[in-house]
């Protein structure tokens, strides 16, 4: 929405600047995206007169002109205009100025002759023949007496180019803003200064408008109310420069005094109007009608349009004249000859006018304003305007009385006047006598502690929506900030708190967090090479897929990361190690709702990596969660698995989830040739069996006893079985044990591998003595030795 600054000051006197307007406007809610002068880079540009006209001595087309700009001295121009005579009040561009463009003007010669400037024309203005229809588009501008003839004056201000142009963003709920009322009761309310329209008032030169005109309202569905008047003897002419400069500042080019009467009044009061040519009324009816399926019309702006019966139109007896709330007809609108007019000031249903202007691909000012849902009662206000400019421009004669079909009920909108609701909703101190001003400034009416809504402001339907209006007002800038009041403290939960530490550990270890989605193909199956009878392949089956490849809910998240890791093995990434907190969904028999559970899975491959990388990785991950005395068994039943490189991690005899290297024959469905290493975690049992609790401990007062064992044992024997026996055997004083070396070889039979352990022992009550320390050794020897296991010589 473009804003006049003289306009807005015919309803509202405010004297600030033009950033302080819009500052004020845009922390009010009217939102200013910028603000523009008119003319701003004309400079050094004045009134002149034309004293006296000489031809140029070496040139058939140049004048020499005498220019008198109000100085003592008169200057010499050298034109080529033909349109100019003694008398003639022209722009002068003196010595240094600039005109339209930014062409800089200075004073030289034109074949021998000084020269002081340029006479300029129209469009050195930066104007148009709609903006000064007398002038010659190609000559020079010689001013009218609608101008200040002073001479020396500033052209801006002489010709009315010397406005300041606002451009609002509007938002959708307030098309009451759409207008310079609108706008000015805003202004109004937000620097606290009076705010009035004037009322109406037109002469009429008798007549029966009832006589002239019949309007029927067919579908009252779509059309709330349809008001006309008529205006006979029509002089079609140019409008006056006030009204040309308003329109031309609104972004609206004038054309005559009939459609710029129109077009004004939908700028001054948000009403979108229409004038017809009575004679091409057929019947000198009016009907608001749905459209035939088939008909055509063809529109003001000369294209033929088919219409549907969803359409609604203006019509006569016979034909459509007008697409509602869009664009007129052909012939219904305002032509050289037209003698008698009939105005319209309606109101339509938004969602029709918008589905209507959207079907024909023609959104013009009317159907925007329409489609946000105008106010019925502005119709008779926007037609009585109309009116009046009629008189004023003495465009024609206003026949008695109009037409008023008004389908729409008289209820309003009424609200509690609660300000002390208000106050402790937006956390200000605003007293009542305050608000109430607040409220009145807008045109609102608050008696007996009731609020009545005016009919314009269909957004206020509730109490915080008035409260809304007290905060833009009172100045948001001005609302102190607090903190916000909960009966619960904001953080995450338990489950929350280990998904976050699962994803800073493994990414801490040097993998990338990955997303896939939950629904897959079914094909994804057979890649993994799942049996036809596999319990995994009973999948959740969506009923309204995006296609086949998103059909099913998935049951393991292992195709899902293989995608991911088959993709960046083909982009030839030398290495990926990837995870994912993966939901599945099993299906749950007699229920429509599947039984969602979350896997933790991981991938890698490349640089180096084999089964004890992602073991380790997993290790790391189960001591930061706090999960102790896990059992780790190696496994050969999982078809996607390689039986002599997988493992299934348990704990207290609850399965925990599996790791290992993929089988060939599945690396091959995925197109990758090397190694591939996966994970899938219980996040479930995880959670269960966590613990994330710290206890804090002193470091150790004691010195520690270290000893280095190596066992020779059968190649069978999991070396975490070993570490649970020493454990076992050595009791609290152990403080580490960890594996440094594992052979197998020529010293060592066949069958078996010498595993070695660095074991740290100390005590928290004193130094531990070499007896003990040997104690708990003999123990360790001891134990194994039941197991068959030998202490290596």
């Amino acid at each position: 929405m473009l804003l006049s600054k003289k306009w807005l000051k015919s309803f509202v006197d405010i004297d600030v600047s033009d950033k302080e307007f819009a500052d004020v406007m845009t922390m009010c809610g009217s939102k200013v995206e910028c603000f523009e002068k008119e003319g701003e880079e004309l400079s050094n540009i004045v009134v002149g007169k034309v004293l006296s006209l000489e031809r140029h001595p070496d040139s058939d087309h140049l004048w020499i002109c005498k220019i008198d700009v109000g100085a003592e001295d008169t200057l010499q121009i050298v034109t080529g205009a033909q349109n100019l005579k003694e008398g003639d009040i022209v722009p002068v561009a003196l010595d240094n100025s600039v005109v339209s463009g930014g062409k800089h003007i200075k004073k030289g010669k034109l074949r021998g002759v000084e020269s002081a400037g340029m006479l300029c024309s129209l469009g050195e203005l930066g104007l148009t023949l709609h903006d000064f229809p007398y002038a010659i588009e190609d000559g020079i501008f010689v001013l009218g007496d609608d101008c200040d003839l002073t001479l020396g004056k500033d052209i801006r201000e002489a010709i009315g180019l010397d406005d300041v142009v606002t451009e609002f963003e509007i938002t959708p709920n307030r098309p009451d803003c759409l207008s310079v009322v609108g706008l000015a009761r805003e202004a109004a309310a937000g620097f606290k200064v009076p705010f009035s329209v004037p009322v109406s008032d037109v002469k009429t030169a008798g007549g029966d408008v009832n006589e002239l005109l019949k309007v029927n309202i067919i579908d009252n569905e779509n059309c709330y109310r349809y008001a006309g008047a008529v205006v006979k003897n029509v002089k079609i002419g140019q409008s006056p420069r006030w009204l040309r400069e308003r329109l031309r500042a609104s972004g609206v080019r004038p054309i005559n005094n009939i459609v710029d009467i129109t077009n004004y009044v939908m700028l001054e009061l948000g009403q979108p109007m229409h004038a017809f040519d009575l004679r091409y009324l057929e019947g000198n009816t009016v009907n608001v009608r749905k459209a035939v399926k088939g008909e055509t019309i063809t529109t003001l702006d000369g294209v033929e349009r088919e219409l549907d019966d969803s359409m609604l139109v203006i019509a006569d007896a016979k034909k459509p004249v007008a697409v509602a709330g869009v664009m007129g007809g052909e012939y219904s609108g305002i032509m050289d000859d037209t003698t008698t007019i009939v105005f319209e000031s309606a109101c339509f249903k938004g969602t029709s006018i918008r589905l209507t202007a959207k079907k024909l691909g023609m959104r013009t000012e009317s159907s925007a304003r329409y489609e946000k849902e105008l106010d019925p009662k502005g119709c008779r206000r926007s037609l009585m305007r109309a009116l009046e400019l009629v008189n004023i421009l003495g465009a024609g004669d206003v026949v008695d009385g109009i037409v008023d079909c008004d389908c729409t009920s008289d209820c309003v909108t009424t609200l509690p006047f609660m300000p002390e609701w208000t106050n402790n909703f937006i956390g200000i101190n605003v007293p009542k006598d305050e608000q109430k001003k607040i409220l009145e400034s807008l045109e609102f009416k608050v008696e007996n502690d009731v609020i009545t809504v005016p009919s314009f402001r269909a957004d206020v339907l509730h109490q915080a929506d008035v409260a809304e209006e007290i905060a833009r007002f009172y100045g948001f800038e001005n609302i102190e900030s607090r903190p916000l009041v909960s009966t619960t403290a904001g953080a995450l939960n338990s489950t929350q708190r280990l998904q976050k530490t699962v994803s800073e550990t493994l990414l801490s270890c040097g993998l990338t967090e990955i997303l896939t989605y939950s629904f897959i193909s079914p094909k994804y199956y057979n890649k993994i090479n799942l049996p036809e009878d596999s319990i995994l392949r009973n999948s959740v089956v969506i009923t309204n897929p995006l296609g086949e490849d998103t059909s099913v809910m998935r049951t393991t998240p292992i195709p899902s990361l293989m995608e991911v890791v088959s993709r960046n093995y083909n982009n030839r990434n030398e290495s990926a190690s990837l995870f994912e907190i993966a939901t599945v969904y099993l299906p749950v028999e007699g229920s429509d709702l599947a039984d969602e559970k979350q896997k933790i899975t991981m991938g890698m491959y490349g640089n180096d990596c084999d089964f004890f990388t992602i073991k380790g990785v997993v290790e790391a991950l189960l001591e930061k969660v706090g999960i102790k005395g896990y059992d780790v068994e190696a496994v050969s039943d999982m078809v996607y698995m390689h039986p002599g490189r997988t493992a299934k991690l348990s704990v207290d005899g609850e399965e925990l989830g599996y790791l290992g290297e993929l089988l060939p024959d599945v690396l091959d469905n995925y197109g990758i040739d090397t190694k591939v290493y996966v994970c899938e975690l219980d996040f479930n049992t995880f959670e269960k069996k966590c613990n994330l609790n710290r206890v804090f401990k002193h470091l150790p007062k004691f010195p520690a006893s270290t000893r280095d064992l190596a066992f020779v044992c059968s190649k069978d024997i999991p070396v975490l079985k070993l570490e649970r026996e020493i454990e076992g055997a050595v009791g609290k004083i152990l403080e580490s044990i960890n594996l440094f070396d594992v052979y197998e070889g020529s010293q060592i039979p066949e069958g078996m591998k010498s595993v070695a352990f660095n074991l740290v022992l100390r005590s928290a009550e004193g130094t531990l003595t070499d007896e003990e320390a040997d104690a708990a050794i003999k123990r360790v020897v001891k134990a194994l030795g039941k197991l068959g296991i030998s202490l290596r010589s």
